[in-house]
Formats: C-alpha cells, structure tokens, sequence
C-alpha cells in the first residue's frame, strides 16, 4: 500500500470526479490520502470529502498565498477544529517569497500559529517552502526552541542545507513528482541522502504530475510513479519503499486511521 501525503482533493480538478479519483487511487494500491486545507474559509468542503472516504483524512490551515487575504486565525479556532477524527495536521503553512502573493510578515504570523497549534496538540505541521529557505529554518529552529512539535516539509525541492537541518529537527521529507523531472539530479540527490523512515511520498495533485503524465491533470493515483523513482533512487524494491513510507506517514500522522 502506498500513501499520497499530500493532495488537494477539494480542488475543481479533481472534485468533480471524487469518486472516480478515490477508486483509481485504490486500483493503483494508494490506500489512504491526506487532502489539505489551504483557507479556513473552505475548510468545511475539505472536512466534507474527508467525511466521505474512509480512506481520507484532512488537514486543517491557511496556505502561505492566503495569509494576508483569510481573516487572521488564532491557535484556539484551529485547535478547536482538529478535534474532528478527520483533521490530522495543521497546514499548509510556511513562507513563499516566490510568488509573493501574500506579505512576507503575515506569512510569518500565520506560520507561527500553526506551529504554536502543532506543539499544542501534538499534531504534525506541513510546511510550504519556496524561495525561503533561510526564513523557514530560522523560525523552525526558534519554535523548536519553545518546545518540540512534529512536522513534514511537503513537496520538497530545496537544497541538501535545508534538508540536512529540517531533518536535525526530527522533520519527515515529502517528495513529489518534481523528483521526476529530467532537470530536478539535485534534488534526487537529496533523496539519496535522506533516510529512508524520514520520506514521504506525495502528489501535490492536481499539481506537478509525474513523469509520464507530466502536463496533465495530476491525482493521487499518480503518486505510484514518484514512489517507483524513489525506491529505485535508495536502492530498495518498490514494495519495500511503500512499506517504509507508509509506516512513515501513520508515524508521523498517528491520528491517522489506516
């Protein structure tokens, strides 16, 4: 069985079919999926398709591009909303300083309360990256300071440094089908040198499809070529890497029901 640890199944591209991409995923032998809250203004239609799928869980938070656009959150709204059995984690959150959509300062704030949410509850934060890496670790590494909390840095495609140091904090490595991608050697190197009880693997969907379906419509059920690259990267069989990364993914995200 393997785990898509990040998909986006509440999108118009992919709810319109939700039955049917739940049943390729489960012909393709994905077993469960992790769709994630980007605004708390459309959190309920998240929970909702989580609701609707055994096979389904949901995150709860704000995306780094809507953090000056959602009204201001607090740790007791989101704590409140992750006492549903559904919602697993907090996030996405982070910094994107390649977009911008969103002050760097607000992302900042909201990031922080996330994270003051994951340490609460002992939930796992999914942090969103790019374009911030020094930014993301500095504020990782002061959070830490105030006490532990688990976490994913989701769709990883920075360099060694930012691994080397999340992976110090105790933090998972989520890779997508960016790993696939014929410019993407140094990122594959990274893959190489993590762990193999630290990866994930994820599809982003309906963004970034693997190889061979990249330019199309991206769903969970593609994660099984993300997966086959990445066993083949650590040298282990297919079965064995989505044997390790599942048994990753409901460590990390205990709630989780298999």
């Amino acid at each position: 069985m393997l785990v898509d640890s990040h998909c986006h199944l509440d999108f118009p591209e992919l709810v319109s079919d939700a039955s049917g991409v739940i049943a390729r995923a489960r012909n393709a032998g994905v077993g469960h999926m992790l769709t994630i809250s980007t605004k708390l203004s459309t959190f309920e239609k998240v929970r909702g398709i989580a609701e609707s799928f055994d096979q389904v869980s949901c995150s709860v938070g704000i995306h780094p591009h809507e953090a000056g656009v959602e009204p201001a959150t607090d740790v007791g709204k989101l704590l409140t909303l992750a006492e549903h059995p559904k919602v697993v984690a907090f996030g996405e959150t982070g910094l994107d300083y390649f977009y911008e959509h969103s002050p760097r300062a607000e992302q900042a704030a909201s990031f922080r309360v996330h994270i003051d949410a994951a340490r609460a509850a002992q939930l796992p934060v999914i942090v969103h990256t790019r374009d911030a890496d020094a930014d993301t670790t500095a504020i990782l590494a002061e959070e830490q300071a105030k006490g532990a909390f688990p976490g994913v840095i989701h769709c990883f495609s920075s360099g060694a440094e930012l691994a080397e140091k999340t992976l110090e904090m105790g933090f998972y490595l989520s890779f997508s089908g960016i790993v696939t991608f014929k410019k993407a050697e140094a990122l594959r190197e990274v893959v190489k040198a993590t762990p193999l009880e630290r990866i994930l693997v994820e599809t982003d969907s309906p963004y970034l499809a693997p190889i061979p379906h990249r330019g199309k419509t991206n769903e969970p059920a593609y994660v099984v070529h993300t997966a086959n690259l990445v066993a083949e990267l650590k040298g282990v069989t297919r079965e064995d890497l989505a044997a390790a990364t599942t048994a990753n993914f409901f460590r990390l995200f205990a709630k989780a029901k298999a």
